[in-house]
């Protein structure tokens, strides 16, 4: 997988050129217009992750691939990426439109709740939001305003954007259910939470030469200074899952991921997630998913 996508990077490769901005804009947020990006000169976008954290409305029939899923939207959508996540899109129709912005995460630093505590960028979240014909109209006038405000020279343009954001955000928030704001009950679910934040943080693996470093239950226990037995009956308890079936998954999903994506041979596919031999791998991934590497590969 290549290094993330930097903000001049992007630049490059839509527009060929930088923007006329200082060394601390890269710090703020940008936002755009799709049909700018979608424009015939433009080059096609690679599945990969960004050092950015992005918020799209599209509309059209679009299709999304991100982690070792396709999520395919038809109308006007509101989606949300992080940096953890590689993801690549590709418009269906000939009508796609609509509006992103995209920003690091220094744009938000300092505000509570911080960008890794909303749910709608956490791994494992919901990132797309089918809107209805007015909240398309609503989140449009948003986004006008922003493009408005990015172009003029406000002295304090960047905190009237940083509020526009944190407005759309809130937005979606509203759109999910009651109980996505749940709060963990007791030491079990705190317990549960943690693990699964440490499970999911190391993923996306993005080179040959990293390996995962936590793999069993007993790795995980230790991590986080608990009995492998008390973090068992936890995850067991809140989750109606064992430990190690969450990792199981969580590999199995990764490995589809770079099977999908990457031109990495099975073996080393098998040694970055943890599997000295490749035979060992091959178990593990037909066990899973009911196919060997190569055969889900060919799909």
């Amino acid at each position: 997988m290549p290094k993330p996508e930097s903000l001049p990077e992007f630049y490059q490769q839509h527009f060929k050129e930088l923007p006329a901005a200082s060394f601390s804009d890269w710090g703020q947020a940008h936002v755009f217009r799709l049909e700018d990006v979608l424009a015939p000169t433009s080059t096609p976008v690679q599945y990969s992750r960004r050092d950015f954290y992005k918020v799209t409305l599209i509309r059209g029939h679009n299709v999304y691939h991100y982690a070792d899923k396709s999520l395919e939207v038809n109308g006007p959508t509101l989606l949300f990426f992080n940096p953890k996540v590689p993801y690549t899109w590709e418009p269906l129709s000939g009508d796609t439109t609509g509006f992103f912005c995209i920003f690091r995460e220094a744009f938000f630093r300092g505000l509570s709740p911080g960008l890794i505590d909303l749910p709608l960028f956490q791994p494992g979240g919901k990132p797309a939001y089918a809107l209805t014909t007015a909240q398309d109209a609503e989140l449009s006038t948003l986004f006008e305003k922003m493009l408005a405000e990015a172009h003029s020279d406000y002295s304090l343009k960047y905190d009237l954007l940083r509020t526009y954001v944190s407005e759309i955000m809130h937005y979606a928030l509203k759109l999910r259910p009651a109980e996505a704001h749940y709060q963990h009950p007791d030491a079990k679910a705190r317990l549960t939470a943690v693990f699964m934040e440490l499970l999911d943080q190391q993923f996306p693996i993005d080179s040959i030469t990293r390996r995962l470093t936590l793999r069993s239950a007993r790795d995980f226990a230790q991590r986080l200074a608990v009995h492998v037995n008390h973090l068992n009956r936890c995850i067991r308890h809140t989750t109606g899952k064992t430990t190690t079936d969450h990792i199981a998954e969580r590999l199995a999903s990764e490995a589809k991921a770079l099977l999908r994506h990457m031109d990495w041979n099975i073996a080393e596919i098998g040694y970055s997630l943890g599997f000295d031999e490749p035979a060992h791998f091959t178990y593990f991934f037909k066990k899973q998913t009911g196919l060997p590497p190569s055969a889900f590969r060919r799909v």
